[in-house]
């Protein structure tokens, strides 16, 4: 008689060796196959990430155009009716700032107003149900984070071209202590430093995000520091400036009194430190043109002549005599100085001197 239980015992054993060789095989490829399903979602999602916010990045363009002074730079829409948060810089020193935003359109952009003790301004765009961040939500990051850097560096977008995009990760988070050109940044707060060369010309205001799209702050200027000249890379975290935009925005941001001094040292540059005697300061904005030179004074020496125009100190743009004057005084005796000034009329040319003034020298002066 036949038995009715050998073909399950048959297939018993035949599941029970499946089994054997399934388990360690499907242990074997589970690495495998989890890696490829992250490979395939992270590269789902960073194109959409960088997508969304593109349509966030907008393109800024103002006063600048002369040797060494870049007239663009980066800002990001913070608001669905056209706020943009920039960083506070001489391109915006006009009456005619131009913002691009991601698909090309171009709108007149009127300043809000600006924190010079931050370095950041709000810009106004007549524009509506426009794609933003929300500052709100905005994330903060520890050392090793993976970020983004998008913004309009050396100027590559004109239209609708899309923002640049960097990747890195953050490699410290520390207080700033730097200067640009030859002068000290105003802000000294906590900063994301960068492993990214983000701090291009033109990157400034721009966009600092997760590799999932979190906003975590603004690329600042290009700043070099001041303890080893080394070039910095790093963003003012939304944080620190969160409660300044809002102050604008509402009109409430009160600054405290200037004191001029507090920010003088006390053995500071001046036009007589160096030889230079200005045109005569009767407008408003006397341009800083050059009368006349000292014999055998440091500008002699490095080549000024009357009727230059001086156009820069350092990478700060000089509109006035004033201004000239207010700004030297910023500047302690012993530190180089560059100053760039414009000269001929028929063909006009840039020239660049670097002086320095020791503070014994002073007393030399006639």
């Amino acid at each position: 008689m036949r038995s009715t239980t050998l073909p399950y015992r048959r297939r018993a054993r035949c599941l029970e060796s499946c089994v054997r060789w399934a388990v360690p095989t499907l242990a074997l490829l589970l690495p495998a196959i989890v890696l490829l399903g992250s490979t395939l979602h992270a590269a789902e999602t960073l194109p959409n990430v960088i997508e969304q916010v593109q349509s966030k990045i907008v393109k800024i363009y103002g006063a600048g155009g002369f040797k060494g002074l870049h007239s663009y730079q980066t800002g990001m829409l913070i608001s669905p009716d056209g706020h943009v948060l920039t960083i506070f810089s001489y391109v915006l020193d006009t009456d005619y700032v131009t913002a691009v935003t991601h698909d090309g359109r171009r709108f007149d952009a009127k300043l809000v107003g600006a924190d010079p003790r931050l370095e950041i301004a709000i810009l106004k765009i007549d524009a509506e149900h426009l794609s933003h961040f929300n500052l709100d939500e905005a994330a903060e990051a520890d050392v090793g984070t993976r970020v983004l850097g998008l913004s309009n560096l050396f100027g590559v977008a004109m239209g609708n071209e899309p923002a640049s995009v960097q990747r890195g990760t953050i490699a410290a988070r520390t207080n700033l202590q730097a200067r640009r050109g030859q002068f000290e940044t105003a802000y000294r707060g906590p900063v994301y430093v960068l492993d990214a060369t983000t701090n291009n010309p033109g990157a400034a205001g721009g966009a600092l995000v997760t590799v999932r799209g979190q906003l975590l702050g603004v690329l600042g200027k290009e700043l070099r520091n001041a303890q080893n000249h080394t070039w910095l890379n790093y963003a003012l975290p939304v944080a620190e400036i969160k409660t300044s935009v809002a102050q604008i925005l509402s009109g409430t941001l009160t600054l405290p009194e200037d004191n001029p001094d507090a920010t003088k040292p006390e053995l500071a540059y001046s036009l007589e430190s160096l030889g230079i005697r200005l045109v005569p300061d009767v407008l408003d904005r006397t341009p800083p043109f050059v009368e006349s030179v000292r014999e055998g004074s440091p500008a002699a020496k490095v080549g000024i002549r009357p009727d230059d125009l001086v156009l820069l100190l350092g990478d700060q743009l000089i509109q006035s005599c004033a201004a000239l004057r207010d700004e030297l005084e910023r500047i302690a005796l012993g530190d180089e100085i560059q100053l760039t000034v414009l000269r001929g009329d028929d063909v006009p040319e840039l020239s660049e001197v670097v002086l320095k003034v020791e503070p014994d020298d002073t007393v030399r002066l006639p």
